[in-house]
């Protein structure tokens, strides 16, 4: 992959983690000496160093259960992980392959300490839905929201549709087992606005963000690569998801109003996040995950004020996941939000995952004690303040309820 000399000057971008994907076995000193080499290995700036697991049904020991044990052996775990460098431990998810009573380990698990994740699948990458899955996992977010008085616990959870492992952003990160290897997250929004920017036409943008994302994955693929040569774990690519900081220098939602947009949420939007995720994949890199648009409405300024606003609603969100991005992503939902209306979301995400075969998630945050409408502000620094988003419509009935696998064949 060649060099390109940009038109435009942009800052450099920011690498939101370096991810280690290996078994819980992996030796402890192999990944301290990783985890201290990966700051100074690239010259981007560096968040964090994370570790993820394969699911965690297939490792746990049979002999941990009962909410205080799994909580004390949760701790040890990620003490020893923390220790060794992971500055966040993604446990894997409860895939439709495992018994739904593991789904049930996951509230002390996340209660038990804030850096571990969880995950469960609603709908596999063999085109299978479990509609009693999606019902579970309304449940567990439900549950989930208790956790926190401010309902912040479901920041570390997620429901996965059609989702292979490998991607490097959490939650959905988990490794598939066997060799250990590395892939990078990057915080990359602000790439897009510039692009954007600089440009006098809609060709001459997609040519502006195609190059900057070749010449960043060039800069970056080349320390990643020494670094893993240096330490003898594959390198297996970059995640270039134009992922957000909450300020509006770094906001994908400013980025695709810049194209033209009135504001995000109107008609035209679902053209500007195609056209920015077709560019995307037009940039020769070594990618993996997602790589598309991530409309995380707490972690962007403009998707959070204009969800604020009301004139970005959920369905808005879901549809460009048709065209775009990773789904629905820190959505603040009311905290009487009803498990059936939740499991409504998820049954769209997992048909729109299963008929477009593209990986989906679902990270829902219903919030105790307030209603559509309310303000939502969080002390994080990672959080923009918005409004409290409602989901169209009411509980779900008649077929909708009744629990059941189905098999879905995609588009073609």
């Amino acid at each position: 992959m060649p060099s390109v000399k940009l038109g435009y000057n942009r800052t450099p971008m920011d690498i939101r983690s370096v991810t280690l994907f290996c078994d819980p076995d992996f030796p402890a000193a192999r990944m301290a000496d990783f985890f201290t080499a990966v700051p100074t290995a690239f010259s981007d700036p560096l968040q964090t160093t994370r570790l993820a697991l394969p699911p965690f049904p297939e490792w746990w020991p049979d002999e941990v259960n009962g909410e205080a044990q799994v909580q004390r052996h949760a701790q040890q775990l990620a003490q020893q992980w923390q220790e060794a460098g992971a500055s966040y431990i993604s446990l894997g998810p409860v895939l439709l392959s495992h018994d739904s009573r593991w789904i049930d380990q996951i509230p002390a698990l996340l209660s038990a300490t804030d850096v571990l994740f969880a995950t469960v699948e609603i709908a596999n990458t063999q085109g299978q839905i479990d509609t009693a899955r999606c019902q579970q996992a309304a449940q567990l977010i439900k549950t989930v929201s208790q956790i926190l008085p401010n309902g912040f616990g479901n920041l570390y959870l997620t429901a996965l549709a059609n989702c292979p492992p490998g991607s490097p952003f959490f939650p959905v990160a988990y490794h598939q087992g066997g060799p250990a290897h590395f892939a990078i997250a990057v915080e990359s929004a602000d790439i897009a606005l510039q692009a954007i920017q600089a440009a006098t036409s809609l060709a001459e943008a997609r040519q502006n963000l195609v190059e900057a994302i070749e010449t960043a994955a060039f800069r970056l693929t080349l320390s990643a690569q020494k670094l893993a040569d240096a330490y003898q774990i594959p390198f297996s690519g970059i995640d270039f998801s134009l992922a957000p900081f909450p300020t509006d220098d770094k906001s994908l939602g400013g980025a695709l109003e810049a194209l033209g947009l009135p504001h995000l949420g109107s008609a035209g939007s679902l053209f500007a996040a195609g056209f920015v995720t077709e560019a995307i994949g037009r940039a020769n890199f070594p990618g993996c995950g997602f790589s598309g648009l991530m409309l995380p409405v707490l972690e962007d300024s403009m998707l959070a004020r204009r969800a604020a606003e009301g004139v970005l609603t959920v369905q808005d969100l879901l549809s460009y996941s048709a065209v775009c991005g990773v789904g629905l992503d820190t959505i603040p939902l009311p905290g009487d939000v009803s498990e059936g209306a939740l499991t409504a979301v998820l049954l769209d995400v997992a048909m729109l995952a299963s008929r477009l075969n593209k990986p989906l998630t679902a990270r829902l945050m219903p919030l105790p004690g307030l209603a559509a409408g309310d303000p939502v502000s969080f002390d994080f620094p990672y959080f923009a303040d918005s409004r409290v988003m409602g989901i169209a419509g009411g509980d779900l009935d008649n077929l909708l309820v009744q629990g059941a696998q189905l098999s879905i064949n995609p588009i073609q």
